[in-house]
């Protein structure tokens, strides 16, 4: 903690860390937490419990495609392109097929539903995010590219 911060010691973060969102009268922490309140205020969290499941599940599948490309960061010089390889396999070969396979069965624009989801914000990050680390891994996944420029 930076000197002079009292954020942590005066009980302000509960985990002494960010984020934190003052919404709603509460101070909320945890991004997920946070993110998982906003969605479910907005209407964005599904209409039911089944809906709730397929987009925690859709999210959880971001999540594990996210975290591959930000290790890539810390990943040493030396491993770095066999860890871009990885990346590149896992990408083209199980999480964006999945996400494709979605939204085709699924024929809405939407990953669940017929609206906006979070799952469906969080699938347009990580499209862009992909699309900084490989570009061409998106060409043979017409309806993420749509998904893409329909959520920007």
């Amino acid at each position: 903690m930076a000197p002079g911060c009292s954020w942590g010691r005066d009980g302000v973060l509960m985990f002494q860390q960010v984020p934190m969102v003052e919404m709603d009268g509460m101070k909320l922490v945890q991004s997920r937490a946070i993110l998982n309140y906003i969605a479910t205020k907005y209407n964005l969290y599904g209409k039911d419990t089944k809906e709730r499941l397929l987009i925690d599940m859709y999210t959880e599948g971001v999540a594990d495609l996210y975290e591959l490309l930000l290790h890539l960061i810390i990943t040493p010089p030396d491993q770095k392109e066999s860890k871009m390889n990885l990346i590149r396999d896992k990408a083209k070969n199980r999480f964006l097929p999945a996400f494709e396979k979605v939204l085709k069965g699924h024929g809405q624009g939407y990953l669940v539903g017929n609206k906006l989801s979070k799952a469906d914000i969080l699938l347009t990050e990580l499209l862009y995010m992909v699309e900084e680390f490989d570009a061409s891994l998106l060409a043979n996944f017409t309806l993420l590219q749509e998904h893409e420029a329909c959520s920007s």
